[in-house]
């Protein structure tokens, strides 16, 4: 098996066993802000998954990566999401600890998976395949961020609020 179909092979499992995990926690958590988080991210992860999926059949029919395949994900939307939840509960909802612990987790898999694409970077020669990988390690960071981001929020939201609205004044 070449190098490239393992690799989406297994980024294929990693995006699904992820979506799989965001959606069970939207169902989960009681902090409405984290509870858009997860539903936002299950469905980009999905996205991804449906992406990985084409590219998977390019390379088993012709073995080799796709000179067509697009190189654009669709972009997060976690940070707008995260914006918008926040705006619509003004501070008040609550989280508990299991709601915390869910993001942290989440934090992990991100993290996790931001560094399996960079390593995927780093072993191919193709151009095309370098600039999907790099997307993709892109938007797992930008997950990342966003989760700190909701993490923070929930353990402080009017201190998250303040330096909000500093980084607006600031911008």
């Amino acid at each position: 098996m070449k190098p490239s179909l393992k690799a989406v092979e297994v980024a294929l499992e990693n995006e699904l066993g992820e979506k799989e995990f965001y959606l069970k926690q939207s169902h989960k958590v009681t902090n409405p802000v984290g509870k858009k988080m997860f539903e936002t991210i299950a469905q980009e992860e999905e996205e991804h998954h449906q992406q990985l999926l084409e590219i998977h059949k390019k390379l088993e029919a012709t073995g080799q990566w796709p000179e067509h395949v697009s190189t654009v994900v669709d972009e997060t939307h976690v940070r707008e999401a995260l914006k918008e939840m926040i705006a619509t509960t003004a501070g008040g909802a609550t989280s508990t600890t299991d709601d915390k612990q869910a993001i942290e987790i989440a934090i992990e898999f991100e993290k996790k998976a931001h560094l399996f694409y960079k390593e995927l970077i780093k072993k191919t020669d193709n151009t095309e395949e370098r600039k999907f990988f790099e997307y993709m390690a892109a938007i797992e960071h930008r997950h990342v961020v966003s989760l700190e981001d909701t993490l923070l929020y929930m353990e402080d939201p009017s201190g998250w609020m303040m330096a909000a609205e500093k980084s607006l004044l600031d911008g």
